[in-house]
Formats: structure tokens, sequence, C-alpha cells
């Protein structure tokens, strides 16, 4: 089966979708089965995004890339130093 990688707002989306139909009497694998998913991908996204909206979810998202790319930056200036203080001390 091949995987999707669906975005934060398919995601919510789906839960809302998935929320209507238990709330309508379905059982927890009917909804699964209709929306497409499997009942480990429903829990796990509903821990990870459950009463989040869009707005919420596309903000969470560029928060992720920027701190990311912050990482990355403090990383290679962490390298940088270590480098110029072994130049320094004359290692190499």
């Amino acid at each position: 089966m091949k995987k999707k990688g669906y975005s934060s707002e398919e995601i919510i989306r789906k839960l809302r979708q998935a929320e209507v139909l238990l709330h309508s009497g379905k059982v927890m694998a009917e909804v699964c089965r209709e929306i497409g998913i499997s009942d480990a991908t429903y829990y796990k996204w509903r821990k990870e995004y459950g009463g989040m909206r869009m707005d919420q979810a596309k903000r969470l998202k560029d928060l992720e890339r920027e701190n990311g790319r912050l990482r990355r930056v403090v990383a290679d200036l962490t390298l940088d130093k270590l480098i110029l203080q072994d130049v320094s001390t004359g290692k190499y």
C-alpha cells in the first residue's frame, strides 16, 4: 500500500470529517475506512492536530521549518567556531 503524505490542512479536514461521522453513530472502523486512513493514523493525527484550526496548523508548520533552519545555522556557526579555535591554538 502506497503511503500518501497529507498536508496539515488535509489532516484537519479529515479529522473534522471523522468527528462528524462518529457523532452520527458510526463506529471507528467504519469511519477510518470511509476517510481512507488506519485507526493508528487517526489516533496519531488526533493527538498531534486535535482541536487545532487551519491557521494554527499553518503557523505550526512554519515554526517547525524556521526551527530547523535555525538549528542548521547554529550547527554551522558552532563548527566554524571550533575550526577557528583549533587554528588559533596551532593544532592544525
